[in-house]
């Protein structure tokens, strides 16, 4: 938390401080926490944002601690206030809090209205997704076999390293359908396998020439089982790999191959689409191959391809 984003300074407000407000708002934090089921840090955030609200309103118009007081002109004014010191993104999280507490006095028949109903918010910018270029998706690929020819490692682990990543990009897979994949769930002959994604939605992801001719390899020349319900991916131990052990694999080989080290095994599947657009794919049958329930979700990855276009006509063309 930066020091612009820390709550009001100076004596804590006896209103916000009071067993009435302070029960209510724990009330609330119960109700978060057991009926809408969020996260203990999303109920501390809120608790936060509330709290702040309340010691702002004390200091700006001397609150008594009357909620039915609380109008949208003090809502608008707050909302000016906090984006002079707060980020955009904490700016809704907070909002969004106070939203609910708020709906929650409504439902509870202690107000008859919402002072923050309404509320225009500043727009958020809409980060393009980083991904890996198809030179460097070769390099990250070619790493498992790069230490067994130095003898760094096992053959069967190396070729284990490799399944993970050949399939990460080769399928578009999520790391967490990664380590859910059985042998029964792959038709090598195909070439596809039928994933569980969000939603528990299935669907048929094609993997790729070489990921197959990799998974072929692995299951006959060194998997210990592969039976229908047998793990395609196992640890050392022969249990199921985990999502930590797919993220430690993916930093090992960025590490090796020189690429950045804040990509993850989501930012292979978001090399996967923008390759597979790059190369003229039709973008609903990139949202099928992803499994987006939303078209939308999947135009983000248009966005990068228009950006590397420019930058590509920019610095190659005379007049770019």
């Amino acid at each position: 938390m930066s020091a612009a984003e820390k709550p009001f300074s100076g004596k804590p407000a006896q209103p916000a401080a009071h067993s009435k407000i302070d029960s209510t708002l724990q009330t609330f934090s119960d109700y978060l926490g057991a009926e809408r089921r969020l996260s203990g840090n999303t109920v501390r955030n809120y608790r936060w944002a509330l709290q702040r609200f309340l010691d702002w309103l004390v200091k700006e118009d001397s609150w008594s601690g009357d909620f039915a007081r609380i109008t949208p002109r003090d809502a608008r004014s707050y909302l000016i206030e906090s984006q002079r010191q707060l980020s955009r993104r904490t700016v809704h999280n907070h909002i969004s809090g106070l939203k609910s507490f708020f709906n929650y006095l409504v439902r509870k028949e202690v107000l008859s209205f919402n002072p923050f109903s309404g509320l225009a918010l500043p727009k958020l910018a809409k980060p393009l997704p980083k991904f890996l270029t198809e030179n460097q998706i070769r390099a990250l690929l070619s790493g498992p076999v790069r230490l067994l020819e130095e003898r760094r490692l096992s053959a069967k682990q190396a070729w284990s390293e490799r399944i993970a990543l050949e399939l990460l990009y080769g399928g578009g897979l999520r790391v967490s359908e990664l380590v859910s994949l059985n042998y029964g769930m792959v038709n090598l002959t195909d070439g596809c396998a039928r994933v569980l994604g969000k939603g528990n939605k299935e669907r048929l992801c094609p993997l790729g020439d070489i990921a197959v001719a990799c998974v072929k390899k692995y299951r006959n020349e060194f998997a210990s089982a592969t039976g229908y319900a047998d793990p395609v991916l196992t640890n050392r131990y022969g249990r199921r790999i985990s999502v930590r052990q797919v993220q430690l694999i993916t930093k090992k080989y960025l590490r090796l191959a020189g690429l950045p080290m804040d990509m993850s095994p989501h930012k292979i599947r978001h090399s996967y689409a923008t390759h597979l657009l790059d190369r003229g794919a039709d973008l609903r049958l990139v949202q099928e191959l992803l499994g987006h329930a939303s078209l939308s979700t999947t135009q983000i990855y248009t966005h990068v391809s228009v950006a590397r276009l420019k930058t590509v006509h920019r610095t190659a063309h005379p007049h770019g």
